[in-house]
């Protein structure tokens, strides 16, 4: 199993959300962090605090997923972190779903200097215990600061 957190362009509605179709499960989720809009592309920018990170992405994807299974979400972030709102995808396919993805976001697990990493976050749940999804994040933001955390704005 492949769980994905996105905050963008993925998301139901969206231009690219055809990445995503034949999800097993959709629902919406919440991760501490920021969010940035990029008008001129057309798409959102998350930052995350270093600490949430659980995991970073590789170009062994059937690992990575069996890494996303084994991990625990680990202790809710401070109450103060703001947070980034998007939906939680389930997939039954990491092998073929997560490169495909990692194109369509720009990420090489190869490449040092890729602009967005992914990352195993924790992710809130409007019902249910946290769980541990994959997102993209970045280091410095372009965009303009989204206060409410949603996008789009």
């Amino acid at each position: 199993m492949l769980t994905i957190f996105v905050y963008g362009t993925l998301k139901r509605g969206e231009r690219n959300h055809g990445y995503c179709s034949g999800a097993l499960r959709v629902e919406e989720g919440a991760v501490r962090g920021e969010l940035y809009d990029l008008p001129r592309f057309g798409y959102p920018e998350l930052i995350v605090p270093e600490e949430s990170v659980r995991a970073f992405g590789t170009d062994d994807y059937l690992g990575d997923a069996e890494l996303q299974a084994r991990l625990s979400p680990g202790s809710p972030s401070p109450p103060e972190s703001p947070l980034v709102y998007g939906e939680i995808f389930v997939f039954d396919d990491p092998g073929s779903r997560l490169p495909a993805i990692d194109r369509l976001e720009g990420f090489d697990p190869a490449e040092d200097l890729s602009r967005y990493r992914r990352v195993l976050l924790p992710v809130e749940r409007e019902e249910g215990p946290r769980l541990l999804a994959w997102a993209y994040a970045v280091s410095e933001p372009w965009g303009a600061h989204v206060p409410d955390g949603r996008w789009p704005p």
